[in-house]
């Protein structure tokens, strides 16, 4: 059976926006403490480095925290946010370049059991994890996952062939960004179109 992850090369390249609209469809797995869980990406949003006023890394930021998004491609950087909720983003482009695409929803389907308990929730649905905070809880994600490689088996991300068409792609302003000014406005959120791919 052939390997459907990524490979590191296919996040190394440097058009994060791209990057960002073509996980849709891709199959994020998240593997703790012996417990597969997992669905299809159905919502990104793209953040362009150091020219992006809405990036972590705008104006060539390095702290404790971004440094991870200076390393290669294919790599996770999770951060703690509000004091409450973990982020995922998948750190895209060549070494140096601080790209990284914020994964904000995926639709459950493997583990749900999992996710469930997780969660305290008691049905599967999309409204389970069509949210960032959301699919790290289910998916089990916290900073411990921090800086880790997409090619490992904690987490990564798999191509199962599924190609959603540009037409029932969404693109939108980024959530939440409101302080970065002209840069809020940019298209660089990722939809998939629920009424021809979500049920």
């Amino acid at each position: 059976m052939p390997d459907k992850k990524l490979p590191l090369s296919w996040y190394r390249k440097e058009q994060v926006v791209t990057l960002a609209q073509n996980l849709l469809g891709k199959y994020l797995y998240s593997n703790i403490n012996g417990q597969l869980t997992g669905g299809i990406i159905t919502e990104t949003e793209a953040y362009a480095g150091v020219t992006d006023k809405a990036s972590h890394a705008y104006n060539g930021r390095r702290t404790t925290r971004t440094e991870t998004m200076y390393h290669e491609g294919g790599i996770s950087y999770v951060y703690f946010t509000y004091g409450m909720h973990h982020l995922f983003n998948v750190v895209t482009g060549p070494k140096a370049v601080p790209h990284a695409v914020l994964v904000r929803g995926i639709y459950p389907l493997t583990g749900c059991d999992v996710m469930l308990q997780r969660t305290g929730k008691k049905s599967i649905n999309y409204q389970l994890t069509n949210g960032p905070a959301k699919l790290t809880k289910a998916l089990g994600i916290t900073r411990q996952q921090n800086g880790i490689s997409l090619s490992g088996n904690t987490i990564w991300i798999e191509d199962h062939g599924i190609k959603i068409a540009k037409e029932h792609i969404n693109a939108t302003p980024r959530i939440g960004i409101d302080y970065a000014g002209e840069d809020a406005l940019l298209p660089y959120r990722f939809v998939i179109d629920y009424q021809h791919y979500i049920h």
